[in-house]
């Protein structure tokens, strides 16, 4: 049996949202910085700029608010229509969880709201999570958020991560199909974790309230991610009954081009498939996949019926990737 065919009640995709601080930092901008340029960010990363928090109104809380209530819009609902609210996120306004504040913002008074903390794979691992309150028919409508603010945790010294990261959050409505004959959009799954690697991305605790700044081995963690990324699409595609070639889109976290584009050489699809948004927003952790997916549903890329394969990859180590129908 599949982690499909299992399931009790259909899980639909009905709308997305996604919010950005309105401070840029460009490449010129950080080599005012440190000793870096435009041409050997971009011809590495494929970065160009990020958005950067600036001040309260662009907390974790008020930036996941923001895109839930565009995904809350865009899915034909009202906050109190939301039973569960579900914050992937690593840097949380408060560490015993930010969800409860997002909840508060929405006025969604009949959701549950948790945080969910997978890093770079929060988004991935909470599209799993949700889909399985409603399969179980606990849940009929879901707010998924992937919401982070890297820039409080970055060393603005350090070249080789600094040029890296930006904030932001995105958002998906998840609802019980409410069909006769419900169809789950959730096709296919795998999510893995290898707390061997758990060295590799970290934001230590030093003691006395005090953490370190963000530190990567950037040259590993690329060799994890184009060696393990391409085997849980291709057992996602598997539990699906799906080819690569099947697929509209292909999103994966979206932390270095480079590993974007051996993935899809790894695959021989289209590079056209493959969703590429971070020359404008660098890596927002749980938040990439998310305000990539709701940047093509806004400029009519994706439509319903679409089949699309996300994919994240990041601190853990952890990875995941699932196939999904939008709509």
């Amino acid at each position: 049996m599949t982690n499909i065919e299992s399931s009790l009640v259909g899980v639909r995709f009905v709308g997305s949202g996604s919010a950005v601080p309105d401070r840029v930092l460009s490449n010129h901008d950080l080599a005012q910085m440190v000793d870096t340029t435009d041409e050997w960010i971009a011809s590495r990363t494929g970065i160009r700029e990020r958005h950067i928090a600036d001040g309260e109104n662009d907390s974790v809380a008020n930036l996941a608010a923001q895109a839930g209530q565009k995904a809350i819009a865009a899915a034909g609902l009202t906050p109190e229509d939301i039973d569960l609210i579900i914050l992937s996120t690593s840097t949380s306004d408060d560490l015993f969880g930010t969800a409860g504040r997002v909840q508060k913002i929405l006025g969604a008074e009949r959701a549950v709201a948790f945080d969910l903390v997978a890093a770079c794979s929060g988004f991935v691992f909470g599209v799993v999570t949700a889909s399985q309150y409603i399969r179980t028919g606990v849940y009929k409508n879901i707010l998924l958020i992937g919401a982070d603010v890297l820039s409080r945790w970055v060393d603005w010294q350090d070249r080789r991560t600094c040029i890296l990261f930006g904030d932001g959050a995105g958002a998906v409505v998840l609802q019980a199909s409410s069909e006769s004959k419900p169809q789950d959009h959730l096709l296919g799954f795998e999510m893995r974790s290898d707390g061997k690697g758990n060295d590799l991305l970290n934001i230590n605790y030093l003691g006395r309230s005090t953490f370190e700044p963000i530190s990567m081995n950037g040259q590993e963690v690329y060799r994890f991610a184009v060696r393990r990324v391409p085997e849980v699409i291709e057992k996602s595609l598997h539990y699906a009954h799906l080819e690569v070639h099947d697929l509209d889109w292909l999103i994966l976290h979206q932390a270095n081009q480079r590993i974007i584009d051996a993935v899809v050489n790894r695959f021989g699809i289209d590079p056209a498939k493959a969703v590429s948004n971070m020359g404008k927003y660098g890596n927002t952790s749980a938040a990439s996949i998310p305000i990539a997916l709701d940047e093509w549903v806004q400029a009519g890329k994706i439509q319903p019926d679409h089949l699309i394969a996300i994919a994240g990859f990041g601190a853990g180590l952890s990875w995941g990737s699932a196939v999904l129908r939008w709509g």
